[in-house]
């Protein structure tokens, strides 16, 4: 008895906690979730006012370390509950460190880019490139992954998220993977050249 009326009171609690709409969702890996930085740093938490503006929430589901299939798994409850109009995918990058065979992060981009259509939401692509020593074959491969997707769905495509970034190494955080703070508004201005044309921001 004791335990039921436990579960009644958790069910509770959690259906009593509010859920936030949200206009434009990121679904992202550390570059998003601002790895390294101050709070505040990162281009989508600078994205933010820009968004608001417009009349329009942004949230954040970026998680360090993500991996496409980690995505899959967390996007289903993410639309559900938070309903999103747009939704920016930019995963892939810890599949292509760890050297996934690239038909499975195909396959897996192809499931999150058809989970979100499928929900009525717009699907924005923003690609990413490997750092050159992972060899010309897999890493020219794997960035072309992200213009087919978007061929594929009919989806904007951000081509490189890290463009006029990647190779200043003033830019880069010491691990050569990360970007600094300094870079964060330079990312935001190459995601809001495609993103703002399409919620109405010029």
């Amino acid at each position: 008895m004791l335990k039921n009326f436990i579960l009644r009171f958790f069910v509770a609690f959690w259906l009593a906690i509010p859920v936030k709409a949200a206009d434009i969702l990121v679904l992202g890996d550390s570059l998003s979730a601002g790895y390294g930085l101050t709070p505040g740093e990162g281009w989508v938490e600078l994205m933010e006012p820009r968004v608001e503006g417009a009349g329009l929430t942004l949230l954040n589901a970026s998680v360090s370390g993500e991996t496409t299939a980690g995505g899959l798994a967390r996007l289903p409850d993410l639309l559900e509950l938070h309903e999103p109009k747009w939704v920016l995918l930019e995963l892939g990058a810890n599949d292509g460190l760890r050297g996934t065979p690239l038909n499975i992060i195909q396959t897996n981009l192809e499931a999150l880019a058809s989970r979100i259509t499928e929900s009525g939401a717009k699907l924005i692509v923003i690609g990413i490139q490997l750092p050159p020593n992972y060899g010309p074959r897999y890493t020219r491969a794997f960035f072309d992954l992200f213009p087919q997707l978007a061929e594929k769905f009919k989806a904007p495509l951000v081509p490189f998220l890290l463009e006029g970034v990647a190779t200043d190494w003033d830019l880069m955080q010491s691990d050569g993977l990360h970007p600094r703070a300094e870079a964060q508004p330079i990312i935001l201005n190459t995601v809001m050249g495609v993103v703002g044309p399409e919620i109405g921001l010029q």
